[in-house]
C-alpha cells in the first residue's frame, strides 16, 4: 500500500519560507520521479519541481526557480521542498508525487501524467 504524506506548510508572509516534506511509503518502483505540484482552486495543477532517483537531476517550473529547492533523503524515503522569498501567488495546495520513470531520464518527470501515487497536500498560504 503506497502512501505519500505532506507535511510542513503553513501560513507565512510575503518574502517568508516554508520547508515542505513528504514521507513515501512503500513505492513498488525504483526508477522515479518525485514531483510537488501545486493547485488553485478553479485552476489547473501545475508542476512547481521534480526530482528523478538516477542521479537526482532535477527541474524547476520557471515560477519557482531560484526560489525553490527540491531535495531527497533516500535514506528515509523523504523529499523536501524548500521554497523560500515567498510570494501571495505561491498560496495554494500543495501536492507530492511519485511515478515510475521508465525513460530514466529527467524529462520524463515533467508530465502530470508520469505520476501515479499522489498525497493528500499541504496547504502554503502567503499573505
Amino acid at each position: 500500500h503506497v502512501q505519500l504524506v505532506e507535511s510542513g506548510g503553513g501560513s507565512v508572509q510575503a518574502g517568508g519560507s516554508l520547508r515542505l516534506s513528504c514521507a513515501a511509503v512503500g513505492l513498488g518502483y525504483g526508477s522515479r520521479c518525485m514531483g510537488w505540484f501545486r493547485q488553485v482552486p478553479g485552476k489547473e495543477r501545475e508542476g512547481v519541481a521534480f526530482i528523478y532517483s538516477g542521479g537526482g537531476a532535477v527541474y524547476y517550473a520557471d515560477s519557482v526557480k531560484g526560489r525553490f529547492t527540491i531535495s531527497r533523503d533516500s535514506a528515509k524515503n523523504t523529499v523536501y521542498l524548500q521554497t523560500d522569498s515567498l510570494k501571495p501567488e505561491d498560496t495554494a495546495m500543495y501536492y507530492c508525487a511519485a511515478g515510475p520513470n521508465i525513460l530514466g531520464r529527467i524529462g520524463y518527470c515533467y508530465s502530470t501524467l508520469t505520476y501515479k501515487d499522489w498525497g493528500q497536500g499541504t496547504q502554503v498560504t502567503v499573505s
